[in-house]
């Protein structure tokens, strides 16, 4: 990542900007898998290239829209001059390149493990026992289905430098997560490049069936938040007369929900149609996603410690808060963009833990802080009485110890899922792991409408100068962020609550 060489202290935009640039690099596409002159690796006797990975749902009939595929565009080798050099202008078949592609349940199959051999590519002994031909990748046929593993051979002629595959298509007949390999066993074609593309297709779209579960609960979700805007604006309208400030930021938080659920939906949609997503969009989308989840911790952070309602300023601990913060974003941001904006690629657990435990890390040390700060502000609010005001806070509390309880045992399942998980076999149910913050969101937003409705009566939890009401207005306040800050929904209301105390 490049840091900006102006100012000392980098700002949020700028880092999001530098880790955008640094992932994009990497390549924005998903179904549509691109190479750009990537190298081969060695294993055993043998050297590979992962050409990529994705779960595909059989066909639905014969018709083309309804197939599922993988399809091959102008995919091209080229061989170092000097392994070119050591045939003859007119002799056939001077170097092959297989590509090889095979669902994951049937990787045994791949390599001679049947053969008692920890060969990939067939050796001389094992083509005397006529188990395989040399120079071929070693693959045991599946007796159900005798045409997988698929094998797609490519020939270099004479002494061309490049040769390439004919545009073809794997018809995908079952459903399962297909990995792609171009693999090649002889040692003179050291240092072989690869260029071109393949196209991964379900049956109702490009998007990879590990996200296609999402882009319908994003539909689900636009309604939810619809009806829940719905009801609420009909309560709002009933008591116009006597809103209050906090239910203006309750509304636009409904209505922030309703346009980003949205937004995700269509451009899932967009992508599903394409096979691309939309870099520009997206990327605001998953850094407004980023900013918003830092926002509402860190100021469930500070009004915890009780700033605007029992002290003027943090003081000296403006820096470290400042600091969590930025980490915090930091981390989000990386997470948020390696899951939206890399290279789709079903094959993507690794990462996604490497990335998942800092934000969980940090997740904690903000519920610590804010947990030890509520004590503290609390232990003040107790020698004010007001009982009202402190039942309702008792529920708001009660609704934060549910979400945290069960936001760590999430935690705890989404780590091991990925720890358990590593070729992506459990691809039809990953979707949960992200669909469950976003119910959770929803589900605390419900409660605030339900608790903070619009009512012709609003003196129960609105907050009193007249009467030096601090307390009462402290306890809701810490209440109230306390509930936004583990559902990334609510918290708005606290800054504009604590400018009117």
């Amino acid at each position: 990542m490049r840091l900006p060489r102006r100012g000392a202290r980098p700002s949020l935009a700028v880092l999001a900007l530098a880790l955008a640039l640094a992932l994009v690099a990497r390549g924005a596409d998903a179904s549509i898998h691109e190479y750009y002159g990537g190298g081969f690796a060695p294993r055993a006797n043998s050297f590979f290239f992962h050409g990529g990975s994705e779960g595909l749902y059989a066909s639905e009939s014969s018709s083309n829209s309804s197939n599922s595929f993988i399809r091959f565009d102008i995919v091209t080798f080229r061989r170092p001059q000097e392994s070119a050099a050591r045939h003859e202008e007119m002799q056939q078949k001077t170097g092959l390149v297989e590509a090889i592609i095979v669902e994951i349940q049937d990787r045994d199959k791949i390599g001679g493990s049947y053969l008692h051999s920890d060969a990939i590519c067939c050796t001389p002994e094992l083509d005397k026992e006529k188990s395989c031909k040399v120079g071929e990748v070693i693959i045991r046929p599946n007796p159900d289905n005798p045409d997988w593993p698929k094998r797609i051979q490519t020939f270099f002629d004479g002494k061309n430098e490049e040769t390439t595959m004919g545009t073809q298509s794997v018809s995908i007949n079952k459903t399962g997560m297909y990995y792609l390999y171009f693999m090649f066993c002889d040692p003179q074609l050291r240092g072989l490049k690869i260029t071109g593309r393949t196209v991964w297709r379900n049956p109702h779209g490009y998007i990879p069936g590990k996200m296609a579960p999402m882009m319908t609960f994003f539909g689900f979700m636009s309604l939810a938040y619809l009806a829940l805007g719905l009801l609420w604006f009909l309560q709002f309208v009933r008591c116009w007369k006597d809103i209050l400030q906090l239910h203006y930021h309750i509304t636009a938080v409904i209505a922030l929900g309703m346009c980003e659920m949205a937004f995700w939906y269509f451009e899932y949609a967009n992508f599903n149609s394409t096979g691309t997503r939309p870099i520009g969009i997206t990327l605001w989308a998953v850094t407004f996603t980023a900013v918003k989840k830092t926002v509402s911790r860190l100021l469930l952070l500070v009004v915890s410690m009780g700033y605007g309602v029992v002290r003027p300023t943090l003081g000296g601990i403006t820096y470290r808060v400042a600091a969590l913060a930025v980490i915090y974003f930091t981390a989000s941001e990386a997470l948020e963009l390696v899951e939206n904006l890399g290279n789709i690629n079903d094959f993507s657990g690794r990462t996604r833990l490497f990335l998942v435990l800092p934000v969980a890390i940090l997740d904690a040390t903000f519920i610590i802080w804010i947990f030890s700060s509520l004590s503290r502000t609390l232990e003040k609010l107790q020698l004010r009485r007001s009982m009202a005001k402190l039942e309702l806070y008792r529920k708001f509390t009660n609704s934060l110890a549910m979400s945290v309880v069960i936001s760590i045992a999430w935690i705890g399942y989404e780590l091991y899922f990925n720890a358990t998980d590593p070729l992506s076999e459990l691809w039809r149910r990953a979707w949960v792991i992200p669909a469950f913050w976003n119910v959770l969101s929803y589900v605390l937003l419900a409660i605030i409408c339900a608790l903070w409705s619009p009512s012709r009566n609003p003196t129960g939890f609105a907050y009193s100068e007249e009467t030096g009401d601090e307390a009462d207005e402290e306890g809701l306040s810490l209440v109230g962020s306390a509930v936004k800050g583990t559902g990334d929904m609510v918290n708005m209301h606290v800054f504009t609550e604590d400018k009117r105390a």
